[in-house]
């Protein structure tokens, strides 16, 4: 069972100017919304939020204005390096509803395969999946140690939480291991370059009274 992170939060401004000073004061501008209720703009403490963010949780008790919501976290804007978190989205649920999640995917182990001269390529990094909000895994974990050359793994192989489905297509490959082409040398004595072809010297045939003349 997905368990909650308490966090508290203050109301706050909308507007571009208002968001630059929240996070210049260190805390992070969020929405909350869903469950047919307006959204309420609100900011909370980006070291708590961070911190919230790195045990994997996905559902906050976000105390606000004398009250308590329980949240789910549905969607992070980072700044143009992709480093900083500016903005959270936080959607209003219930524990006994189900929600759509992205959710990441992380492979564990070496691939047989490699060592029969093939290499891993990585084609899904994370799935979309509905599920019990109580159930969010933090990611799926792909164990690849059995993956040998020409072999793959697809979404439909991943084992999801009881009640989830899949909305990612289950047919999409998320990893497989292929054998590494390497283009053939030319034989000895090959060229690989067409051989330079002089140019055809044209000269300028002369007249025939010239000729006569030497």
């Amino acid at each position: 069972m997905t368990e909650t992170f308490s966090l508290k939060a203050e109301l706050r401004e909308t507007g571009t100017k208002s968001a630059v000073k929240l996070r210049e004061n260190g805390r992070t501008p969020a929405v909350i919304y869903g469950h047919k209720q307006e959204p309420v703009a609100v900011s909370i403490e980006t070291s708590d939020l961070l911190k919230a963010m790195h045990s994997g949780n996905r559902l906050f008790d976000l105390e606000f204005d004398g009250k308590s919501e329980t949240l789910l976290l549905k969607d992070m804007q980072y700044d143009h390096y992709q480093r900083d978190v500016i903005h959270v989205d936080l959607m209003r649920v219930d524990m006994d509803e189900k929600a759509s999640v992205t959710v990441p995917v992380v492979l564990k182990g070496t691939a047989k395969g490699i060592a029969e001269g093939g290499m891993v390529d990585v084609h899904l990094d994370h799935i979309d999946v509905e599920c019990p909000v109580v159930s969010i895994p933090e990611y799926f974990e792909v164990l690849i140690k059995d993956l040998g050359l020409n072999d793959y793994i697809t979404v439909g192989n991943i084992e999801l939480p009881r009640g989830a489905s899949l909305i990612t297509d289950s047919e999409s490959v998320v990893v497989n291991c292929h054998e590494v082409t390497v283009a053939p040398e030319p034989e000895e004595g090959e060229e690989l370059e067409e051989e330079a072809v002089e140019p055809e010297v044209i000269t300028e045939k002369k007249p025939e009274d010239e000729e006569e003349q030497k």
